[in-house]
């Protein structure tokens, strides 16, 4: 494989109160009639505003509940109701899961796709892969479709009023991507996007870890008190575009691959976000790849400042026995996983020992700097 590709979303629109106009911008498709998808929560706190800008734009529309997990069951479910009614436009409105399945059922359905996210918590809206899990939440697959979504509406109110959690996570699955794609274009390994990495990709993703270091504390302060701040325009832009486009385009490596792993474990855990997870995979492909301690504990620092999970302790696993971390590490080194992208051969013993690794680096730091 020696072709570069770069793919990305048709349109990105981000901004205060950009809601009020889904109706225009999905009218502007032009692709009739819209089957609308999001969980019972996310229609008071944003679905109901998306069918009233539609109303006003005379799209008409189909209100389905999302039941909360990605999986192939749920992604069939909604099919179903959407060929029924012959929706051609699918708009998912909500989180990462439920966004996700708004992707499959669009792809089932051959019409357009339209993402209205209402955290900044993953990248999940710009790329053409969901993640699909099983009805009970364990990871089974990356599904792949021949398009990016259509159109992409961020309302920046919107995610300032989701709980500061949700952008933290948002923050350390963004992390990822430049200490992912760095990894894989040493490799020179495929990425998600179905090539080798590009310039641009490469540069996004960097540019993604610089605007994060440099604005999400800010950023994360911003939504503790439910404001719009600049900082918060650029650290949003970076979870979900710059992160979006420079993971897909720049590829994944052993952080997801970790947080793939731990959905086998059983527990609290299950309760911690993607991003929570995420975090900690990074901090295990920091030490996998022997990075200088320097850079191991700015990202401990940073994580520890926007109260992400750093130890297996915080991550509810802290008595984890043996043979269940070489469970996690097997799954995160099955022979499709994104670890094998790594510019070295990994093993499920190699996993296992730098997540014990990652988890005494932040304890000593943690005691070194006296934070408990």
């Amino acid at each position: 494989m020696t072709e570069r590709v770069f793919i990305s979303p048709g349109k990105y629109v981000q901004g205060r109160g950009v809601i009020a106009k889904a109706g225009e911008y999905v009218k502007a498709l032009d692709g009739g009639k819209a089957l609308v998808i999001a969980d019972e929560i996310v229609w008071d706190i944003a679905g109901n505003e998306v069918l009233s800008s539609l109303e006003q734009s005379s799209v008409e529309y189909v209100k389905v509940v999302f039941n909360g997990e990605a999986s192939t069951n749920e992604i069939e479910r909604l099919t179903s109701t959407g060929r029924e009614q012959d929706a051609r436009i699918v708009i998912g409105v909500g989180g990462g899961k439920t966004l996700d399945t708004a992707k499959a059922v669009s792809d089932s359905l051959g019409g357009y796709t339209v993402i209205v996210p209402t955290t900044a918590s993953t990248d999940a809206p710009t790329s053409a892969l969901s993640v699909i899990y099983s009805d009970e939440g364990i990871f089974e697959s990356y599904k792949f479709y021949n398009k990016n979504p259509d159109l992409i509406l961020v309302d920046t109110a919107i995610i300032a009023g989701a709980p500061p959690r949700f952008l933290a996570s948002g923050i350390a699955d963004a992390l990822a991507t430049w200490v992912e794609a760095r990894a894989v274009i040493e490799a020179r390994a495929k990425t998600m996007a179905g090539g080798l990495p590009t310039l641009a990709a490469e540069a996004i993703a960097r540019k993604c870890e610089e605007t994060l270091f440099d604005f999400g504390l800010l950023a994360y302060e911003s939504v503790q008190r439910k404001v719009v701040t600049p900082a918060l325009e650029s650290v949003v832009e970076a979870n979900t575009l710059l992160s979006g486009l420079g993971f897909e385009s720049g590829g994944l490596a052993g952080a997801h691959a970790i947080h793939n792993g731990f959905t086998v474990l059983e527990g609290d855990i299950h309760h911690m976000t993607h991003g929570e997870k995420v975090a900690f995979g990074t901090l295990t492909q920091l030490a996998l790849e022997q990075r200088p301690i320097d850079e191991i504990e700015k990202y401990i620092a940073f994580y520890i400042s926007l109260g992400l999970p750093v130890t297996l302790e915080e991550l509810h696993i802290g008595n984890v026995s043996d043979e269940d971390l070489y469970r996690v590490a097997e799954a995160a080194t099955k022979p499709d996983e994104t670890a094998h992208n790594l510019p070295f051969p990994v093993t499920a013993a190699d996993v296992k020992d730098a997540i014990i690794a990652a988890d005494q680096y932040s304890l000593a730091y943690k005691q070194k700097h006296g934070r408990h």
